[in-house]
């Protein structure tokens, strides 16, 4: 017979969960902070969203999938909020378009703010007496607020590129300087067949199992990421003046959008400079390259005589370093991926473009109701990248965590880490 779970147990576990869900909704506030009702209500691309879109978002799956659906009696905080706030959830009706949601310059920041106290409140108060199926559902809230914290950081960080001023979020840190780190050494694995997927009772996204097992062939991974250094080389090397690095998809991408280095980078009489949350500043060599897109990375790998590891190689030598480690985002502030340090890391800095394409494990099911449009139905034309970034919230990250973009996209911390046949 199962063992009884004690009362004392759930309260402890209500009483950390409730902990979590304030911290985390204390970041994303303080995140926004900085901002003015101006900067929070423009968006600088389709891609990118308004940070007050995203305060009002995150509220409104809390309200939707916690408090309207799990709480009796409960009434919504405004009955128009769900058409501005819904994302994607054909199951929740009608939306207003991703690309106009620039455009709702009302409800107002602070009255977005209000939103998210009436919330919080509620689902506090209503917590200690939720079920176990909507103690879950607060769970996947944290991580998918988790998620648009580090979306919110980058989509920022975009709207005020698009700014001339180029103004700086955060004061600029003061900069330590770190030697260049030496030629890439690589980690041998013979191959063979390896468990993959998450395992355990800890929380994970529906699209990171089943586990299951996946043949390598021998390869070897790169025991870091590429540097700012050796992105300038294969820049001055022609790396984009020249298709035959390039996919033919990557090459057309490359002409048409007139793309000639990472984005956020400017050529001047000094050299390379780059526009981050702390304003425009010079290139660090020995840093890791982020703001790369899929296609990019590809390029590089190429060039450099290698090529992109699959997700399955990248988790199988990922799987024994700690997820929480790495340079991730510890609170607000101007973050940015830093050169390396103390032996190979896996996690943290930039995310990690693999080869492999973003398709469902076997075995894999969508879940019932419109919680299960999370991740399944974007199964299609993206690739996987791994790691966690200087913006993802520390402790979201694990081994098996697999993020997802359009090849061309390349406003996230996102980098490269080569892999080899052997």
């Amino acid at each position: 017979m199962p063992k009884p779970v004690r009362p004392q147990s759930l309260a402890s576990e209500r009483s950390a969960l409730a902990e979590r869900f304030s911290a985390v909704r204390d970041l994303t506030l303080a995140l926004a902070a900085p901002l003015s009702d101006a900067d929070a209500t423009v968006q600088s691309m389709a891609d990118a969203s308004p940070t007050k879109w995203h305060l009002a978002h995150t509220t409104w799956f809390f309200e939707t999938f916690v408090l309207r659906d799990h709480v009796a009696g409960y009434a919504l905080h405004d009955a128009r909020f769900p058409f501005l706030f819904n994302s994607y959830y054909e199951a929740e009706g009608r939306r207003h378009a991703r690309d106009r949601r620039g455009m709702v310059t009302r409800p107002s920041l602070d009255e977005v703010r209000a939103y998210r106290g009436h919330v919080d409140a509620a689902l506090l108060e209503a917590l200690p007496g939720l079920s176990a199926d909507a103690q879950g559902l607060v769970a996947l809230g944290c991580h998918h607020e988790e998620q648009h914290q580090e979306l919110l950081v980058t989509d920022i960080l975009h709207m005020f590129s698009e700014n001339p001023l180029e103004p700086a979020m955060w004061p600029a840190a003061r900069k330590v300087p770190v030697a260049m780190p030496g030629p890439v050494g690589w980690i041998s694995h013979d191959g063979g067949i390896t468990d993959v997927g998450h395992e355990g009772d800890g929380f994970a996204f529906d699209c990171e199992g089943p586990r299951h097992a996946a043949l390598l062939a021998p390869h070897a991974i790169a025991d870091r990421t590429v540097t700012n250094g050796e992105w300038a080389a294969f820049i001055a090397d022609g790396g984009y003046r020249e298709a035959r690095h390039w996919l033919a998809d990557g090459w057309a991408w490359v002409k048409a959008e007139g793309i000639v280095a990472p984005l956020y980078w400017e050529e001047g009489e000094s050299g390379w400079t780059r526009f981050g949350l702390d304003g425009r500043r010079a290139i660090d060599p020995a840093a890791p390259v982020t703001h790369v897109s899929f296609f990019e990375a590809d390029a590089y790998a190429s060039w450099a005589g290698a090529r992109l590891p699959t997700e399955f190689e990248w988790e199988a030598a990922a799987a024994s370093h700690d997820a929480c480690g790495g340079n991730q985002m510890d609170g607000a502030g101007p973050v940015e991926p830093r050169p390396a340090t103390g032996g190979p890391a896996f996690f943290g800095d930039v995310w990690e473009w693999t080869g492999s394409a973003y398709r469902p494990y076997p075995g894999f099911v969508t879940a019932a109701g419109a919680v299960g449009e999370y991740n399944g139905k974007f199964m299609s034309s993206q690739f996987i990248l791994r790691g966690g970034s200087c913006a993802t919230p520390r402790g979201h990250a694990r081994a098996s965590y697999r993020n997802f973009f359009y090849p061309h996209q390349r406003w996230q911390f996102t980098g490269v880490r080569l892999a080899k046949d052997i």
